[in-house]
C-alpha cells in the first residue's frame, strides 16, 4: 500500500476537541513533527478532517 508523509505546520490551539484528538490519534505529539503513515482509507479521511493544519506529500 502507499505511504503519506504527513507534517503538522499549525498548531491545534484553539482549535475544537474533535481536531484536537484527530491530530493526536494520527500520533503527533508537537508542531512540526513529521510522521509517515500507509494510506488507508481510514487514515487518509482523518488527514481530510485536519488539511488545513497538516502539510501532506505521497511517498
Amino acid at each position: 500500500m502507499a505511504k503519506v508523509k504527513i507534517t503538522q505546520v499549525k498548531s491545534i490551539i484553539d482549535r475544537p476537541e474533535t481536531q484536537k484528538r484527530t491530530i493526536r490519534a494520527l500520533g503527533f505529539t508537537k508542531l512540526n513533527q513529521t510522521i509517515e503513515k500507509e494510506a488507508t482509507p481510514q487514515i487518509m479521511g482523518m488527514i481530510n478532517q485536519v488539511a488545513h493544519l497538516l502539510k501532506v506529500e505521497n511517498v
